[in-house]
């Protein structure tokens, strides 16, 4: 570890990486609605979109025409967050265009997440959620060995074949050159309920994976994401959970919230 320059944020109080080990099970939505459900509760919070192949988050906010502007500090050019639901977010995404796809080699992609987080004026922070991309390759790599990280959570969904790649994701963590604290285990999509009969659950992709996860990497389930319709479209709508009727997927994120944040 010595032999990696630290990135110098000073600013920022805690820095917390969202990690999957595969795409799909809702990574991007979990970082994008925890960082606004800490700003709700009244914490000063940076998210930085990792994923520099496939960045989402500029969608989810609805901000993907913005434009972050750029200025000179010294002989330093910096760049200003985009603001959106009281939290300050960077992505490779404001950059390139939508349909545009990036073809480079990790340490291409390693270094313009170090820009990222090194060129952009974040101010007064307590937390900076990372959404890191999908398994264990360079960009996830260069986060954990450069930066100074509070912890992981791991995402995942209740299929066994989730697990199996979130277990790899949580391995990076645990790596004993790394070692980095895994906080909890967000379980998402844990089961459908009807609109018309909210008391009924129905386990799509399986029961407990969530849970059996957590037990094996001796960590807390800190979170249940019931799988709602309204959730996914208000995304697409470049809406927060919280922006939406369905007050299940709302009452979840602040549950984790309350549990990992507030009590920390």
């Amino acid at each position: 570890m010595g032999a990696f320059e630290k990135i110098n944020l000073p600013d920022i109080k805690n820095i917390i990486t969202v990690a999957s080990g595969k795409g799909g099970v809702g990574k991007s939505t979990v970082s994008a609605n925890l960082a606004i459900a800490l700003a709700g509760n009244g914490y000063s919070v940076a998210l930085v979109d990792a994923d520099i192949f496939g960045p989402s988050i500029p969608k989810m906010f609805g901000i993907e025409d913005a434009m972050p502007e750029v200025f000179e500090e010294g002989e330093k050019q910096l760049m200003k967050p985009i603001e959106k639901y009281g939290v300050k977010v960077m992505s490779i995404g404001f950059f390139v265009k939508q349909n545009q796809g990036l073809i480079w080699r990790g340490p291409m992609a390693s270094n313009a997440l170090t820009q990222l987080l090194e060129n952009t004026q974040w101010g007064e922070t307590d937390y900076m959620i990372i959404d890191f991309p999908p398994g264990t390759s360079d960009i996830q790599l260069t986060a954990v060995q450069k930066l100074t990280l509070a912890g992981a959570l791991i995402v995942t969904t209740p299929q066994e074949i989730a697990l199996n790649d979130a277990r790899k994701a949580a391995s990076l963590f645990s790596n004993d050159n790394l070692k980095v604290p895994i906080l909890g285990v967000i379980e998402n999509m844990s089961w459908f309920t009807p609109k018309p009969h909210p008391e009924e659950k129905y386990y799509i992709f399986g029961q407990g994976g969530g849970e059996r996860l957590a037990n094996e990497l001796n960590v807390p389930l800190i979170g249940q994401i019931p799988l709602i319709a309204e959730v996914g479209e208000a995304a697409e709508k470049g809406l927060s959970v919280f922006s939406q009727g369905d007050k299940t997927a709302v009452e979840a994120f602040d549950r984790i919230v309350s549990e990992l944040f507030v009590k920390a």
